[in-house]
């Protein structure tokens, strides 16, 4: 019996203790986080000098309310982590976690508009799929079907525009062309509703979980930046999953020198260490803000002195450990790996990605990337038949969340070369076993 509820009425083994890349159960049984939790992991579980960090907050303050006291921690380590992103971005309003990051974006983007009297815009276009967040803000620009019909009535759903899923397009352009093309749909878009009632255009620079590490062709993000400068509408960069180093640079955006107006940032930045998010800004836009009233929003744990000890540490360990590098040379080796597994299985239809935030599509038909029938499970299959095997991966659909299975590889930044071919290793095995339960072809 148990007196808490999820997501789902299944149970799960107790995790009893975590270390490296490895988590243990109960039963002494160890597997590898394939998935850092839900990508938050980012260096590892137990990472001694986070701990000790903590350990030594933990004796001077736990909690100081940002109305009343300012602490050292987060002054430290909003000025850390305005030093690791791009010129302008140096504005840290931090949270306890990705949907209000998300929130606290949507908010700070509307009340700068009122406060340049621009009192019109209060659009924010954003993509379908995408996953922005479960708060009813964050789920107004989340396209996701399973995860926002319900809510409909309760929120004000905000316009979309198709993600760039070029690699499923059989249209005889090139990539760049296609990704000029999905590109310009955010200007349409922006032109049907009225550029003058648009504010913002918020979207994930490599994707999560709906569009499994989705990442566009390289022409679009420039294009998108044009675009939004060309109707003065700010840019929003969900960096949730994608930042604090997974993909190999601090933000993923950083891969295209694509420099959003606001960035929402949690999961790896607090590296499942504490509760933590931020969101950042230029001056340009919190000054007006402040100097109009202030920002009418906050969170109970915003700056919390434990939880900035922890994120200081962990950016401190991600330099000292060269994770951004290791992120990029492991997950070179990990795709290299996948697009093996891929010409032995045909299931796989499309394994795409960057760094350690890394996905494979099945597909019952590669020449047409027909999905598998969603009757099969197949995703959440995959996810049992590993975690039996004693790795975790993580899972969803792509195709708004009806079809279009995939899974997630995401290991801790930490991972080595010995632990990335044992990944690859059980992955195999997994995909075997999946194709004798499901009757799928073989290579």
């Amino acid at each position: 019996m148990s007196n808490l509820f999820y997501q789902a009425k299944g149970r799960r083994p107790i995790g009893t203790r975590a270390e490296g890349v490895y988590i243990w159960d109960e039963d002494g049984r160890q597997v590898i986080d394939g998935a850092s939790g839900a990508m938050v992991v980012n260096i590892g579980h137990s990472n001694e000098r986070v701990l000790a960090a903590m350990r030594e907050q933990l004796d001077k303050a736990t909690f100081l309310y940002r109305l009343q006291f300012e602490n050292e921690p987060a002054e430290r380590f909003a000025t850390a982590l305005a030093e690791r992103l791009p010129a302008e971005l140096e504005e840290v309003f931090f949270v306890s976690g990705g949907s209000e990051a998300v929130e606290s974006a949507l908010k700070l983007a509307r009340q700068w508009a009122v406060a340049t009297g621009q009192p019109e815009r209060w659009k924010i276009i954003s993509r379908f799929p995408g996953y922005h967040g479960s708060t009813l803000g964050a789920l107004s620009v989340t396209g996701y079907d399973l995860l926002t019909q319900h809510y409909l009535p309760l929120m004000t759903e905000m316009p979309k525009i198709p993600a760039p899923t070029a690699y499923l397009d059989r249209d005889g352009l090139t990539m760049a062309e296609r990704g000029l093309r999905y590109a310009d749909m955010l200007e349409a878009k922006i032109l049907a509703e009225g550029p003058e009632s648009v504010l913002a255009f918020i979207m994930e620079p490599v994707g999560g979980a709906t569009t499994g590490a989705l990442v566009a062709p390289d022409s679009y993000y420039a294009r998108i930046r044009e675009i939004c400068d060309r109707y003065g509408i700010l840019l929003i960069h969900d960096e949730v999953m994608s930042g604090a180093g997974r993909t190999g640079k601090y933000l993923a955006g950083d891969h295209w020198g694509c420099q959003p107006d606001i960035v929402a940032l949690s999961k790896g930045l607090g590296a499942g260490y504490a509760p933590l998010g931020a969101m950042v800004a230029p001056e340009r836009i919190v000054g007006p803000v402040l100097s109009s009233g202030g920002f009418a929003h906050g969170h109970t744990y915003a700056g919390n002195p434990l939880a900035s000890a922890a994120g200081l540490a962990v950016l401190e360990e991600i330099d000292r450990l060269g994770l951004l590098g290791n992120a990029s040379d492991m997950g070179d080796r990990l795709m290299a790996g996948l697009r093996e597994l891929a010409t032995r299985h045909p299931v796989i239809g499309d394994v795409r990605g960057k760094g350690l935030l890394l996905a494979a599509e099945f597909v019952a038909d590669r020449d047409t990337m027909e999905p598998l029938a969603p009757e099969l499970n197949a995703h959440e299959r995959m996810v049992e038949l590993a975690f039996e095997r004693g790795l975790i991966l993580y899972s969803r659909r792509t195709r708004g969340g009806r079809s279009g299975d995939h899974f997630l590889v995401c290991p801790p930044m930490i991972v080595t070369a010995d632990e990335v071919d044992r990944i690859l290793e059980i992955l195999d095995d997994t995909l075997l076993a999946l194709e004798r339960e499901l009757g799928l072809p073989n290579a």
